[in-house]
């Protein structure tokens, strides 16, 4: 069983790298795998990269929401699982827009992540890497996703970053 994060810029390749990933390892388990998804749409543009996420998936995943009970989705998975977490940033932004605790929230899913019976993928975008945003909720979700971040590659038995479609394993 494994827990492998994977991060890389908007449009970098990282959720196509997870998901090809997640497919040759249920494939192999005689497994379907499970796409948990955290987008919400609140618009016609989200609306769009929701249909063609589902449209590069396809029939073979059975796909989950979980905008911000990202934890019980986890938890719900039988043993052995071969899943797909994508986003996290999404799930970070639900839970800040929800001004939850995200310090909680975080542990609680680094905790769920290392206690998860199956194969794990978990999509991220590393916002890190750019400017100092000029406003402080910019900031405060810079430095909430690099923290959480952190903790999960502790967590994880591996982390991938991901660059124009190309995959750079750093754990």
């Amino acid at each position: 069983m494994s827990v492998t994060l994977v991060l890389g810029g908007a449009r970098s390749g990282k959720s196509a790298f997870a998901q090809g990933a997640a497919e040759i390892c249920a494939r192999t388990k005689g497994q379907r795998p499970v796409m948990i998804v955290t987008a919400q749409a609140f618009d016609s543009e989200m609306e769009e990269r929701i249909a063609r996420h589902q449209a590069d998936r396809g029939e073979a995943w059975t796909t989950l929401e979980a905008p911000m009970d990202l934890v019980a989705a986890l938890r719900g998975l039988p043993p052995g699982a071969v899943a797909v977490v994508d986003c996290l940033t999404l799930w970070l932004t639900n839970l800040m827009l929800a001004e939850c605790d995200l310090s909680s929230a975080g542990a609680e899913l680094v905790a769920a992540v290392s206690a998860f019976d199956g194969e794990l993928w978990l999509v991220s975008n590393e916002v890190g890497w750019g400017v100092v945003p000029e406003n402080a909720l910019a900031r405060r979700f810079r430095d909430e996703a690099g923290r959480l971040h952190q903790a999960l590659a502790r967590a994880a038995d591996a982390v991938h970053l991901v660059a124009a479609g190309l995959s750079l394993r750093m754990k």
